[in-house]
């Protein structure tokens, strides 16, 4: 950490999840418990390389040589963010300590050993002139942890509070919550289960469009009893934490199957029953494991959806429910200031992973580190 007295220390963050709909990206300062945002960028991905990720996820021909050739494509595609995002911020590459790099999922199998997130970090090295930290989950799991969620390290540090008991909630293409009860106590994180992905396959099916925006479709639909039921029984929602998920179990294809049995459905219906899916898996979640939340904090694309917001207060009329603007930090900020926060971790030695969390055996410095 810096002294009052010594020049602040930037990292940049960058985040591309589960929703393949691009980049995330900050320049972060920490002090203490505080994270300081100097700027922010977004870069949505094309849709010609969202559609080569999609392809990605279902085994293909050639995937060896096509992952790789996308890796380059995401390196540039980074490198073209963070020249966006100095610019904006007035920064020289110089003056960055480092990038955590958390890459573009593909596959996460910790039960196989493994996960692997495209992104050629020795290539983002060449092209920035900063140096890069990459590849952060390959070390929990091989510590016999899920490598995920990472982020409930960082919420941990930056919003955790002595007296409250607070949640925060990040939802993503996944949604994943982090208990922080009062100083003391132990930290807890998981997925919950989908987040926007099945909702944002589901609209671009019907709809051609990226994202319900405020879930202003699904509002127009009513909850399938049948259908919603029959979703919540999939395994992973009555496995306990330590757990992770992501597109190699929740995606289109597992939706359009479970229709398969159904009669036909309105498509808006489909659509409100997916997003009762992501409240009510959330607050199963929150009952089952959390205990009594006095303020949950919500983070990630879904903290803009303002139907699946209000289904959640609906669903936790006694927990106070904000973005966590205000705790200081934007809804849309929080993941990649959390992979600044993991390359800091790197860089000094020190774990970026909740054991509690994760399952691994211990707390492990996490990521590989590409020099400039």
């Amino acid at each position: 950490m810096t002294s009052s007295s010594a020049l602040p220390e930037f990292f940049i963050g960058l985040m591309s999840g589960t929703s393949l709909d691009g980049v995330d990206s900050v320049v972060a300062a920490f002090d203490h418990q505080h994270c300081n945002i100097i700027q922010q960028q977004f870069t949505p991905y094309s849709s010609q390389l969202r559609q080569q990720l999609l392809a990605l996820h279902t085994p293909g021909d050639n995937e060896l040589e096509t992952s790789c050739l996308i890796s380059n494509q995401l390196a540039h595609a980074y490198a073209q963010n963070i020249d966006a995002l100095l610019a904006r911020a007035a920064i020289q590459p110089a003056a960055i300590r480092a990038i955590g790099c958390h890459g573009q999922t593909i596959r996460h199998r910790p039960e196989l050993g493994f996960t692997l997130q495209l992104g050629n970090a020795a290539l983002l090295a060449e092209l920035s002139h900063i140096d890069v930290v990459a590849d952060f989950r390959s070390r929990d799991i091989a510590a016999a942890g899920h490598g995920a969620p990472l982020v409930p390290a960082f919420h941990q540090a930056v919003f955790a509070h002595p007296t409250q008991h607070r949640a925060v909630l990040n939802i993503g293409g996944i949604a994943n919550l982090t208990n922080l009860p009062a100083a003391g106590e132990r930290v807890t994180g998981f997925d919950t289960g989908p987040g926007n992905m099945l909702m944002d396959a589901w609209i671009k099916k019907h709809r051609a469009q990226d994202y319900d925006a405020n879930g202003s479709w699904a509002a127009t639909g009513q909850v399938i009893s049948s259908l919603l039921q029959q979703m919540l029984s999939a395994p992973f929602f009555s496995m306990s934490p330590p757990k992770s998920t992501g597109r190699d179990m929740f995606n289109l294809p597992w939706l359009e199957q479970l229709l398969q049995t159904q009669p036909a459905y309105r498509p808006e219906d489909v659509q409100r029953t997916l997003l009762e899916l992501t409240a009510v898996s959330i607050v199963m979640s929150m009952t089952q494991y959390c205990g009594n939340v006095d303020a949950l904090y919500v983070c990630g694309g879904g903290a803009y959806n303002t139907a699946l917001v209000q289904r959640l207060q609906q669903l936790l009329p006694a927990t106070a429910i904000q973005p966590s603007d205000a705790l200081g930090l934007a809804a849309n900020a929080v993941e990649a200031a959390a992979f600044a926060w993991l390359a800091k971790q790197t860089l000094y030695g020190l774990p970026g992973n909740l054991p509690a969390v994760t399952g691994a055996r211990g707390p492990r410095i996490l990521g590989a580190v590409y020099a400039a």
